[in-house]
């Protein structure tokens, strides 16, 4: 058991919040052709956070459809739904579930399993409260960011080509950001 209670969070409340889909973005980047990033979103995504009283045994359940992957560029996202990537028809959905909370040097670490094209492993977010409170329409609301570095290889995410100057068309290393807007549910 941690030292960390409600009081340490100002505003922190106890129950059910979901994600409020436009004022959230689940995002990456990947390393392209050795030497710039590409970045991309996912448009229809879902989150249901559970807190307790103690903010170490709150939960996370999240989706995301991979068939609204937008990297700006409708060729490549095309590209991503087959077969060589996220194979959209068969996996839909990229999926998270929390598996604990804890702190590590005053950091908020959220531990999961991410499911990507039917292979689960564990990864753990960074996750830094933005805060809580109202808005001007009665909701009670969390804001946060969670980010993770995964390896696209560990989930099937296999495909490359290798470029004439040395080198590989894409990184292994993916880095994933949440923004993340949740409301309070009566």
């Amino acid at each position: 058991m941690s030292d960390i209670d409600t009081t340490s969070i100002p505003g922190y409340k106890a129950g059910t919040w979901t994600i409020d889909p436009t004022h959230s973005a689940v995002s990456f980047s990947i390393r392209h052709i050795m030497i710039s990033k590409v970045k991309g979103s996912f448009e229809k995504f879902d989150a249901t956070f559970v807190t307790t009283e103690n903010p170490l045994e709150a939960s996370v359940t999240a989706s995301a459809q991979v068939a609204s992957i937008n990297t700006n560029e409708p060729n490549r996202d095309g590209h991503l739904r087959t077969g060589d990537f996220f194979d959209a028809e068969t996996y839909p959905t990229i999926d998270f579930v929390s598996t604990g909370v804890r702190v590590n040097k005053g950091d908020y670490l959220v531990d999961g399993n991410l499911t990507i094209k039917g292979v689960t492993k564990p990864v753990t977010f960074d996750f830094e409260f933005g805060g809580f409170g109202g808005d001007p329409y009665g909701n009670y609301k969390f804001g946060a960011t969670a980010k993770a570095e995964i390896n696209r290889e560990d989930f099937g995410l296999t495909y490359n080509a290798a470029l004439e100057t040395g080198g590989v068309l894409l990184g292994d290393k993916v880095t994933i950001t949440l923004d993340l807007q949740g409301a309070l549910q009566a």
